[in-house]
């Protein structure tokens, strides 16, 4: 009676809680990001507005748009490939060092090679942040991005 008992309340509890975790890290595990072109953005803004909003006020502006899908139009001032293959786009005045830097997803590349330095571009992503230098100019960095067909 005893074993059973012990079974009950203590082998049993623990096998389930066991199971549960189990489960819980194979999803994360195998767990994908949904699809930067397939999310509806929160903001549309011009590289030069947004710019202007982080330079103002860094710390209201990463509560705005931080971890926010955003599409952005302005100019490709700079299209940048890497060792990897993955491209960076650079939106905004050619005049000025900041820039709105868009990482592009991996699985968007081929429409990233299209581009052309001088034309107007719109591009959705993710926003992660800014990087403010005086010298070197200020960026706004979009992660997961895609050019916006739209």
């Amino acid at each position: 009676m005893k074993w059973k008992k012990i079974f009950r309340y203590v082998v049993l509890p623990l096998l389930l809680i066991l199971c549960a975790a189990a489960i819980y890290i194979y999803k994360e595990y195998h767990r994908t990001h949904k699809d930067t072109a397939r999310l509806k953005p929160d903001y549309t803004v011009s590289a030069g507005d947004l710019l202007k909003e982080f330079a103002g006020n860094e710390q209201g502006s990463n509560k705005k748009y931080w971890d926010k899908v955003i599409v952005v139009n302005g100019i490709l001032k700079e299209l940048g490939k890497d060792d990897r293959g993955l491209y960076t786009v650079a939106l905004g005045d050619t005049a000025s060092m900041s820039s709105v830097r868009c990482n592009i997803d991996s699985l968007h590349s081929a429409e990233a090679a299209l581009l052309q330095e001088g034309t107007q571009v719109s591009v959705k992503g993710i926003c992660s942040g800014y990087n403010s230098d005086e010298l070197l100019g200020s960026d706004v960095i979009l992660v997961r991005s895609v050019v916006n067909k739209n």
